[in-house]
């Protein structure tokens, strides 16, 4: 049995008993990466020399350090957030030597918790994709089936710790990018009401989509480690300055009374049949905990992937214009003149799914479209953020499904970017509407995970993680691990 396999607290009184060394854990995550990681690609950079340097100064301080729970916990971290001296290349060939000079603040905030960065995990090449077959590297497989996506962007971060490989990590949410991966790796993935962690030291894909969150085995981990993270900071201008809660004290396990709402538009067409009959099945254990279960309407949600790719696509197109073979990253040899240095370094630099957003993107910002496309999606944002909040004057937590199928088979839909785009439809509404959700595995079908998707009100990330955790409480889906 793996040290990875025992609960947080558990871990935590072997450590404080010194049964166990932070040395071990860190060494159980290198054997680990060693052994599967050929096969899962789950890595782009690792950072041992120094991971092993830090666990051997907390073991030997560890008399007069105050051990929090996540103290010398291996975790491993999305390639788009920052670490000071450590590659950080958004999977993209155009910053494939940049080392940054300073920590994202998630990561200042791991440092402080006493956690052990482990390396930083493959993604969707600037977090645009859904199935991490978009890296400027290589593409990153499904630990459950090594011929199927492990989901995106942040495929690297969910493969990583379903493989065991790790014990939480960290991804980021534009679209669904943690959830997505979460469910389809069959583990647990949060997205957190957009503000309530800081994305300072975040490299932007969407400003106004973006969120880091934790992906972790299960329920209480996320509480704990979303607990770590959040807080005001300065250094964004997007930082909520809101009271944190004790996320981990929501945990009781008792949902009686509570109203759950399900949208019919989110188990209508489209949806695997096997999916439904599992977010059905889920819906009935909450039932049987006292739960009430209503079907209602999110009328707007059917322009939300439109809404989503005009609005995201835009944002991008912006914030990658700084990437231009000047001022950091991979810079064009042999260049004519300025103008050529920009084009050359672009094209070479950028793969095509980036490429394809940032003239989706430019095109919608430009003289004469402005209006006609930007600025509508603009307007279709409120409303299906306003449907969002119709249906909560009335209800806790809206559940549907994370994802409308479980993971697909790689290379299936790289032609089809659309179709591809679909696969988001239920998650996408909502970072539109910068509101909380987590995925949490709720059953399998054909031997891959199907994630169901629980929704909360704005910071209100407590009531989502109680009823996430009192549905875990019911089941063994969390416990189940693919065998590679």
């Amino acid at each position: 049995m793996s040290l990875f396999d025992l609960r947080l607290q558990e871990l935590h009184n072997k450590l404080h008993a010194k049964e166990i060394t932070v040395s071990d854990l860190v060494d159980e995550s290198y054997k680990r990466i060693a052994a599967v990681d050929g096969k899962v690609k789950a890595f782009l950079t690792l950072d041992e020399e120094n991971a092993r340097t830090s666990a051997k100064a907390l073991d030997e301080q560890s008399g007069s350090l105050e051990k929090g729970l996540l103290y010398g916990l291996p975790i491993g971290i999305k390639d788009n957030i920052v670490t000071e001296g450590l590659r950080t290349t958004c999977a993209s060939q155009f910053l494939s030597n940049y080392n940054p000079i300073y920590d994202a603040t998630v990561v200042t905030k791991l440092k402080s918790a006493q956690t052990v960065t482990i390396g930083k995990l493959n993604m969707d090449e600037f977090a645009m994709g859904g199935s991490n077959e978009n890296s400027g590297f290589h593409a990153t497989h499904n630990p459950w089936n090594l011929d199927y996506v492990p989901g995106g962007s942040s495929g690297g971060s969910a493969a990583a710790v379903a493989a065991g490989e790790v014990y939480f990590s960290l991804g980021s949410d534009t679209g669904g990018s943690i959830r997505q991966p979460a469910a389809y790796c069959g583990i647990v993935g949060m997205k957190p009401t957009y503000g309530l962690v800081s994305r300072f030291g975040l490299v932007a894909f969407a400003s106004s989509l973006d969120q880091i969150g934790p992906l972790t085995k299960n329920v209480e981990d996320s509480a704990y480690l979303l607990q770590a993270i959040t807080g005001h900071d300065a250094m964004d201008s997007t930082s909520l300055n809101a009271d944190i809660p004790d996320y981990v004290s929501a945990l009781t396990g008792d949902v009686k009374g509570l109203r759950i709402a399900v949208p019919k538009e989110y188990l209508g067409q489209g949806i695997d049949p096997k999916v439904k009959d599992a977010v059905l099945t889920a819906l009935k254990v909450l039932e049987g905990q006292g739960a009430i279960v209503e079907e209602v309407s999110l009328p707007h949600s059917e322009y939300a992937v439109a809404t989503y790719y005009l609005l995201a696509s835009s944002e991008a197109s912006s914030n990658l214009a700084r990437f231009d073979g000047v001022r950091y990253g991979v810079r064009s040899e042999n260049p004519k003149n300025l103008l050529d240095l920009y084009i050359k370094s672009r094209s070479e630099g950028f793969g095509d799914e980036v490429k394809r957003r940032i003239m989706l993107g430019t095109y919608a910002l430009s003289s004469g479209y402005y209006d006609a496309y930007y600025l509508k999606a603009q307007k279709v944002r409120t409303l299906i953020k306003q449907d969002f909040e119709q249906v909560f004057e009335n209800y806790d937590v809206i559940i549907g499904p994370t994802a409308p199928t479980p993971a697909f088979r790689m290379g299936s839909q790289t032609d089809n970017p659309l179709t591809m785009y679909l696969n988001d439809i239920l998650t996408i509404p909502v970072n539109l509407a910068g509101i909380p959700a987590i995925s949490v595995p709720c059953g399998f079908a054909d031997g891959l995970p199907i994630g169901l998707q629980i929704i909360g009100k704005a910071l209100d990330e407590s009531t989502v993680l109680r009823v996430a955790h009192a549905y875990e409480q019911q089941t063994d889906h969390n416990k189940q691990r693919p065998q590679l």
